[in-house]
């Protein structure tokens, strides 16, 4: 369908006439301060620079000014969006422990973070008509995605994260505060942080406690998890950074954040069971959501004003000839 966006500019149309009506004509003046024994021929010589045949250009031109100012429009065939109006953010660690590959107990290739990239990244392809957001955390959290319908570009995001991009250390309230920073402005009960680390809260200007109340006020539903293998399984020295006090997962904290905010604390302790938590997460925040009919809208005032500017120069072309002539 086309359409004009603001038709009311079209209410302008008559003004240059108005204006000619209304305004004084200019005067001609005999008095000049230079004395030109050319000017009686160069004067004839103006007036036929705009023949009157061309006051159709000048017409056509205005016309087409005007319509390019009144924003036509072509608005395409309705289509349906799927949208659940949630808002979910995931809050990934990428301190130093992660480097640990006892999720893959089998290869032993993989380190957690690896595990957590590729199935993250599936539970990102499922969330269709969620805005997704991606925080990274490490002795400090940023925002590594913005919330978005663009789940191609978060998952994207996500692979190129690693180890210790965000620092060595582990700030689990620093991320928090900066998920509901983020997402202070959703609707109510819309909002959801998925949080994924697998130490204690080592580093950070936020106390974790602190912001798990804050985060309830707000009403952000917070689902964390704790990464890493059972003790009786857990990776040799030669997979695991010795000695690194971040490999000790606080679960207390882990339990009290979600339980503060209405979540749920889950333990992975290898790749199956990651999977099964994400399928879980699907099942507790379920996708299926209302629909929205948007129209896509194709701009066309680029061909009006297109053709104003060739008559333009078509009228310049046709004066400058006469000029030389």
């Amino acid at each position: 369908m086309f359409l004009f966006h603001w038709p009311i500019l079209f209410l302008v149309l008559p003004l240059p006439w108005l204006l000619r009506g209304l305004l004084p004509p200019a005067r001609r003046g005999s008095d000049g301060c230079l004395f030109l024994p050319f000017a009686e021929p160069l004067d004839a010589a103006t007036q036929r620079l705009m023949p009157r045949r061309n006051w159709w250009l000048l017409l056509l031109l205005w016309l087409l000014l005007v319509g390019a100012a009144a924003r036509p429009q072509w608005l395409g065939e309705p289509l349906r969006i799927v949208e659940s109006g949630r808002s979910l953010i995931l809050a990934v660690d990428v301190s130093g422990s992660m480097a640990t590959t006892d999720l893959d107990p089998i290869g032993g290739k993989q380190t957690r973070l690896d595990v957590i990239k590729r199935l993250a990244g599936e539970f990102i392809a499922q969330r269709r008509g969620d805005r997704i957001g991606l925080i990274l955390f490490g002795s400090n959290a940023y925002l590594q995605a913005p919330l978005t319908f663009d789940r191609k570009t978060v998952r994207a995001l996500l692979e190129q994260a690693s180890i210790g991009v965000a620092g060595r250390e582990t700030a689990i309230g620093n991320a928090l505060g900066l998920a509901i920073k983020r997402l202070r402005h959703a609707p109510e009960g819309k909002a959801v942080l998925v949080l994924m680390t697998d130490g204690a809260n080592t580093a950070g200007i936020v106390s974790p406690h602190r912001a798990a109340d804050f985060a309830a006020a707000s009403g952000l539903r917070v689902y964390t998890i704790g990464v890493g293998a059972a003790p009786a399984t857990d990776a040799s020295p030669m997979t695991a950074p010795s000695g690194d006090p971040m490999a000790d997962l606080d679960e207390a904290l882990l339990r009290e954040i979600a339980s503060r905010t209405g979540g749920r604390y889950f333990r992975a302790t290898d790749r199956q069971g990651l999977r099964r938590i994400y399928r879980l997460l699907n099942r507790l925040e379920p996708v299926s959501g209302g629909e929205e009919i948007v129209r896509p809208v194709r701009e066309l005032y680029p061909w009006p004003l297109g053709g104003a500017f060739t008559i333009s120069l078509l009228l310049a072309w046709q004066a400058g000839g006469r000029r030389l002539a």
